[in-house]
């Protein structure tokens, strides 16, 4: 009995190790079972967040390109005055020069020999003159014309004293006879003389005036002379940025020749012309009249830039182009970095319009299938919407919506590629710009 006991003790001793075992296993399963089903809820799927623009109308500039091209309509051509071999040459092809700046230099050596011989001629000329002026033979004549006068005075004078006297019969009638012949002969004299200084007068006048010419003359001649020596060093007439040279140092220039030395070309500032067909330029007329736009214009260059500055229509041609149908207008544009050259291409952007209540879209949130446009929109549950819609016009990266869309509708911006119609979405409002 006791033997027995003491069996059944020892086969129950393993037995209680046993069931803590199964009692952790079970333990365990349990616990997995809740960690699975925690898990299981931590996994459920977010809605995916998207950013989404509010739209509301706004009035927005409508604006029109046109091709357009760069050009100078004060382009210079640089040609030689006088004839001479280049001794410098100043520049460098394609150099920013300002106005006045030497551009070449000419042999100058003639021109200087022309302008030491004018000054000699002048001065020369001014001798003559001052002779001319000082009167010499005018002098004499009528030092000669008082000699006779003072003689023909002092026989009237005798006259005058001998008729008393032959009156009393004091002297003979011949003494009177001889001075009454004298007087006379005096008389003569005196007019001879009188005449005489009348004539060296005209003649000296004369020759005044005839050497005074002659020195305005040569003061022309060397004048001309100083031109041209001023004419042998070439400079720029006005500031832009030069071309290549048609004649190197050492080559000789003639005032004649019909291909220029080079050409300057104006920077700043610097025009634009493009053309508008007919339909274009009757909108255009009702809207501006036909006075020229004051309203600034924009130029956006070959890589799709906007340039820095804006510009200015200028000039409307007065009248439309036969064969192609259209009419030229000019834009002048500031240039103060240089950055615009003549003959560049690019596009003239103005305002042509201006739509109010306008319900803008940007680009990016804009479906395009087979010429169907539609947009992406999040509903008052935040469920995706699909809506197709009708974009007019682009304006910068916006587009239009005429139909589709109302004002306060919520379009997704980003995220488009992530989700679709009727999925639940995080809606996040995009930041203001």
């Amino acid at each position: 009995m006791h033997m027995s006991l003491a069996i059944l003790r020892a086969g129950t001793w393993w037995r209680i190790p046993l069931v803590i075992v199964l009692a952790a296993a079970a333990l365990g399963c349990d616990a997995n079972a809740k960690a699975t089903e925690n898990d299981g809820k931590k996994q459920a799927p977010r809605p995916p967040a998207v950013v989404v623009e509010e739209v509301q109308p706004q009035t927005v500039p409508i604006y029109t390109d046109f091709v357009a091209q760069t050009y100078s309509d004060t382009m210079v051509e640089i040609r030689a005055r006088v004839d001479g071999f280049i001794e410098q040459k100043a520049f460098n092809t394609g150099d920013v020069v300002r106005e006045g700046v030497v551009l070449y230099v000419l042999d100058r050596r003639p021109y200087e020999a022309a302008v030491r011989k004018a000054k000699a001629d002048v001065t020369d000329r001014e001798a003559a003159l001052a002779f001319a002026r000082q009167q010499v033979e005018l002098v004499e004549a009528q030092a000669e014309l008082a000699q006779a006068e003072a003689q023909n005075v002092r026989y009237q004078m005798d006259v005058a004293r001998l008729v008393p006297l032959i009156q009393q019969g004091f002297i003979a009638k011949q003494d009177l006879d001889n001075a009454v012949q004298f007087e006379q002969a005096t008389g003569a004299v005196v007019r001879a003389k009188k005449a005489n200084v009348e004539q060296k007068r005209l003649t000296t006048r004369q020759r005044i005036d005839s050497a005074a010419a002659a020195l305005e003359a040569t003061r022309a001649m060397l004048a001309d002379a100083e031109l041209n020596l001023g004419y042998a060093t070439i400079r720029a007439p006005i500031a832009g940025r030069v071309g290549d040279t048609a004649v190197q140092v050492g080559g000789l220039v003639t005032k004649n020749s019909s291909v220029p030395l080079t050409t300057v070309i104006p920077l700043d500032p610097i025009s634009v012309r493009f053309r508008l067909s007919e339909s274009e330029h009757l909108a255009y007329t009702k809207t501006h009249g036909q006075q020229v736009s004051s309203s600034p214009i924009q130029l956006v260059l070959g890589d799709g830039a906007v340039y820095a500055h804006t510009g200015q229509i200028k000039r409307v041609l007065n009248q439309v182009d036969a064969r192609t149908g259209t009419l030229e207008l000019q834009a002048d544009f500031p240039n103060p970095e240089g950055m615009l050259r003549a003959g560049q291409f690019g596009r003239i952007r103005y305002k042509a319009d201006e739509k109010r209540n306008a319900l803008l879209v940007p680009q990016r949130a804009v479906q395009d299938l087979q010429g169907a446009r539609s947009v992406l929109t999040v509903g008052a549950d935040n469920k995706v919407v699909a809506r197709s819609v009708v974009a007019a016009e682009r304006v910068d990266q916006h587009w239009i919506i005429d139909q589709g869309l109302k004002p306060g509708d919520l379009v997704i911006v980003e995220g488009v590629q992530k989700v679709q119609p009727g999925m639940t979405v995080d809606p996040q409002r995009a930041p203001r710009s």
